[in-house]
């Protein structure tokens, strides 16, 4: 019997040329397969993005509105992840980042407005972008020590998950000096909104132990089941209602089922950005919010980037991996774009490492994985839906990723472990992921060097540092030059 081998079409020679499917040793189904995994361990975002920014009123008293966010976060997200495919050809989507989408909630928007602190996002993309372009980008890398950038990653997971716990309400505010808070409603879980949360937060922590892919999305889909069945019994209601607060009630979002699914994206945030933050908060202040976007959005995506290549067998023995300066290029334009929508900086996600586990490679993955961002903007309506209860027990878990990192830091130097601690600590502690890295920099500086160890420490470091004091004195600064 003789067999037949089909012969592939001139289209799918010209899909596997392009993208290098076969060069890499994948095919174009699992390509497919694992841009869809992706997508599903990444569509939370759609979710937890507008429950993040939305609901925050500004200096002005304005908030973004949740349904808007929906739409923009997946439009950026969708079109961002596709261009990084195309460009990049790498298999790793992009989207709003967590650390910066809390730090423009909780630090940014109590100084500026919304369209204000987007337009702040944006020159941290354009400035982004400038580096990738030039060698100054992988010069700053190497200015930091590693036992830093890890330390920024364990911080900002520490800050999120706080954030995740006080917006659940099972950490509140005690009304006392001491101790500032307490385990929720007088030291007990007391509210139907903060259970749902623990239940939430179990269930999104079996199916991340068991490695189920979309653990994250299928946890939020499930608890806000779980959710919508608790109001319908027992009515619990807003947490702030016309006759005043109700602490039993729901943060944000109460979960009732929407009048409609499918409903056409509102894009009227697309361009509501300002560069107004410089007068209105003045030079210093603005150019230190930018600097701490920078910096954030700048190790975020380089870590990612290293572990997924690595992970994807795409890095050559210096660790080095395809198209390293188009895909750095195209993250800082993913930051730019991110503020031009106000669906705050957009990069890469380590989530995709559940695409490029089952078997992803090339960008043709990113293709699908963008695609299905574009669709998810005709569903914004479901976003309502989920309370910001749920949502927290998501970012408990996110943190608990990035937290994990700590493996990595040596604390048998303290030179080093002090530094690290004080990095680590106050992002939680004062809200602030700008005060912890601060804090962080300006230890490692002055303990290190007094330590006998200044020879180790770059100029660019101590450039950075010195920044950071003038950043922390900047209000008996301001009001000495008036």
């Amino acid at each position: 019997m003789t067999s037949t081998k089909t012969t592939p079409s001139p289209a799918r020679r010209r899909l596997d040329s392009f993208f290098q499917i076969s060069e890499r040793g994948s095919t174009i189904s699992r390509e497919v397969r694992g841009g869809l995994v992706t997508f599903m361990t990444m569509a939370y975002i759609v979710i937890l993005n507008p429950l993040i920014l939305g609901g925050t009123d500004d200096v002005a008293g304005n908030a973004l509105e949740v349904a808007q966010l929906a739409a923009v976060t997946g439009l950026t997200a969708g079109v961002m992840t596709i261009l990084f495919g195309m460009v990049a050809n790498l298999p790793f989507g992009l989207a709003a980042g967590l650390g910066i989408n809390s730090f423009l909630a909780v630090s940014v928007v109590g100084q500026v407005t919304w369209p204000e602190a987007m337009g702040l996002v944006v020159i941290n993309g354009l400035i982004i972008v400038l580096l990738s372009a030039t060698k100054l980008r992988e010069m700053i890398f190497k200015a930091v020590p590693a036992q830093l950038k890890t330390a920024i990653t364990v911080g900002i997971g520490f800050f999120i998950a706080f954030i995740g716990l006080v917006d659940a309400g099972f950490v509140r505010a005690s009304g006392s000096a001491s101790p500032p808070v307490q385990l929720g409603d007088d030291g007990s879980v007391a509210t139907l909104p903060t259970l749902v949360f623990v239940i939430g937060l179990l269930f999104m922590g079996v199916l991340m132990a068991r490695k189920v892919k979309g653990a994250l999305l299928i946890g939020i889909l499930g608890t806000t089941v779980i959710a919508i069945i608790v109001e319908a019994i027992f009515k619990v209601g807003p947490s702030f209602t016309k006759d005043g607060p109700n602490p039993a009630g729901w943060n944000l979002n109460v979960p009732t089922l929407p009048e409609s699914i499918v409903s056409l994206p509102d894009l009227s945030l697309v361009g509501a950005f300002s560069f107004g933050a410089f007068e209105r908060i003045g030079a210093l202040a603005a150019l230190m919010l930018v600097f701490t976007l920078v910096f954030t959005n700048f190790f975020d995506a380089v870590g990612t980037l290293t572990g997924l290549t690595k992970e994807a067998g795409l890095q050559d023995d210096k660790g080095n991996f395809p198209r390293l300066k188009s895909a750095l290029l195209i993250e800082g334009v993913g930051a730019v774009a991110g503020g031009a929508t106000s669906s705050s900086s957009n990069t890469i996600y380590i989530d995709s490492a559940a695409g490029v586990g089952e078997g992803a490679r090339t960008g043709l993955a990113n293709v699908v994985t963008g695609v299905l961002f574009l669709l998810a903007m005709f569903f914004t309506p479901l976003t309502q839906v989920v309370p910001l209860e749920v949502a927290g027990a998501a970012l408990v878990v996110v943190g608990v990723l990035m937290v994990s990192q700590i493996r990595f830091i040596d604390w048998t130097e303290f030179s080093i472990g002090l530094p690290v601690f004080l990095t680590v600590t106050i992002m939680p502690l004062t809200y602030s992921i700008a005060n912890g890295i601060g804090a962080g920099f300006i230890a490692w500086v002055v303990v290190r060097s007094l330590s006998g160890k200044a020879r180790e420490i770059s100029p660019l470091l101590w450039i950075v540092a010195l920044g950071f004091l003038i950043y922390f004195a900047r209000g008996p600064l301001e009001a000495l030059i008036g």
